[in-house]
């Protein structure tokens, strides 16, 4: 029985589209962020209990959709509450492909339910899109899931024929998306999925570790697009608003995030297939670098006028952003102009630092992007570069063989001097060595980021 007229259920969806709309907003600005998560939620709430209240269930149906609610309730909470800051990128890309799963299987409930009826050519175009898509986000995020988590090499994985594998496998998801759109069996629903999740993982194989984040925005969209088809033919003004809503977001966040890395979107996905991979080895260099100790760089730091901090995914695995915001306020309250310089890659999703230092409280004023800091870089004294590597390394642009090439950094070499905090000598996420390590105006501070940080803060208390 509806318990809710459908005007009242209209006017409900209504509320929790705008909802969405005002959280994409929140979303925008570190400031905001958490009101806009919070919005978010409380639309994603206001929708489902109208679905559960202006729906009329039949049969056993009403206790499958609780049942399910209850066992994603049970997983996503515990999930949410110990999930870490370094396994974040790792939790989104599998929000990705669950989003996008769930549009594919819709999409095939659909073509099951309408049983060779005449569904229309609209309904059917979207569902199938829906299908291919929403496939396509699953395998690829789970793919994306396994090279964040190391269960997959970062790098490049590119199988013999692949360009002609790819050609093939696009040509016959086209080919099956066009008949699942004809004719509206599901059978044909089922096999598009699976030629989805192919084209998923052939997509996501060949990209090195450095174009991760790019990837991760990329599949947030068409999961968002994928949602979005699936509103449209299942005549859903919610999934259709929410869906475009996110599909729009994700596309303009991978646009922009392939300029401020140099690259095109085509080239991430496709580049690696013209030939094997160019990333290096993941071994540590046997090179030697200029070690110094915790005493050392807070002398250097005490007598700076102006600091520059580039925090990177070690700084995440160590949890180490109290300790770094607490070493910039000190340097700051002894008259050190001390920034941060954030790069919009850093780490191993779109924002990801921002996100860090957020949690400690950082100024958003403090946190300066790559093109700013750069501008002040031959003026800057010392730069200390926290856990990050690809994102400061010249190769970017003077090796034309390293996967980074033409990538934008930070230009930490223009400093007058650069410290960097590092666990071992082995090579950031795109697998190649940085010769800023080996440079003479370079120094290194070997161990745990947060270990080390305390040391530099201690000791620049006592300079």
């Amino acid at each position: 029985m509806n318990l809710l007229p459908a005007p009242v259920a209209a006017v409900l969806y209504l509320a929790a589209a705008a909802l969405f709309i005002l959280a994409l907003k929140g979303l925008s600005a570190p400031r905001t962020a958490r009101r806009g998560n919070l919005l978010g939620a409380l639309g994603a709430l206001v929708a489902v209990v109208t679905v559960l209240l202006s729906t009329d269930f039949h049969g056993a149906n009403l206790w499958v959709v609780l049942g399910a609610i209850a066992v994603g309730s049970a997983v996503a909470v515990p999930a949410a509450r110990r999930v870490q800051m370094t396994q974040m990128p790792q939790l989104v890309a599998i929000f990705n492909g669950v989003g996008g799963g769930a549009a594919a299987l819709v999409g095939v409930i659909e073509l099951a339910e309408w049983s060779g009826a005449d569904a229309g050519l609209v309904a059917t175009t979207a569902t199938a899109f829906a299908i291919l898509i929403g496939s396509v986000s699953l395998s690829g995020s789970l793919l994306t899931f396994a090279k964040l988590q190391g269960m997959v090499t970062s790098r490049p994985v590119v199988v013999s024929g692949a360009g002609p594998i790819m050609v093939v496998t696009m040509a016959l998801g086209l080919a099956g998306a066009v008949a699942v759109a004809a004719t509206g069996e599901v059978l044909l629903g089922v096999a598009l999925m699976l030629l989805g999740i192919i084209l998923g993982l052939l997509l996501v194989l060949p990209v090195g570790g450095a174009d991760v984040p790019i990837v991760i925005s990329l599949l947030n969209a068409f999961t968002g697009l994928s949602v979005a088809a699936s509103g449209w033919a299942m005549g859903n003004t919610l999934l259709l608003v929410a869906g475009t809503l996110v599909g729009a977001a994700g596309s303009m966040l991978t646009l922009a995030m392939a300029r401020g890395m140099g690259r095109s979107v085509a080239g991430v996905l496709f580049g690696s297939l013209g030939g094997g991979s160019t990333a290096g080895s993941t071994e540590a260099s046997e090179r030697s670098v200029r070690r110094v100790q915790a005493e050392d760089v807070a002398i250097t730091l005490a007598y700076a006028d102006r600091v520059v901090v580039v925090p990177g995914y070690g700084l995440a695995v160590a949890q180490a952003q109290h300790t770094v915001a607490e070493l910039v306020t000190a340097l700051r309250e002894r008259g050190v102009e001390a920034v941060y310089g954030i790069h919009p890659v850093a780490g191993r999703m779109p924002g990801h630092m921002n996100v860090l230092l957020a949690e400690a409280n950082v100024p958003y004023e403090l946190l300066v992007e790559a093109d700013d800091v750069n501008a002040t870089m031959p003026s800057t004294d010392v730069v200390v570069v926290v856990g990050a590597n690809d994102v400061v390394n010249p190769a970017a642009r003077t090796d034309p063989s390293a996967p980074i090439y033409g990538m934008p950094i930070i230009n930490a070499d223009q400093a007058a001097q650069t410290v960097f905090l590092k666990r071992s000598m082995r090579p950031g996420f795109a697998g190649i060595e940085n010769e800023l390590l080996f440079a003479a105006r370079t120094q290194v501070l070997f161990g745990d980021a947060k270990a080390s940080l305390t040391d530099v803060v201690t000791a620049l208390k006592q300079v």
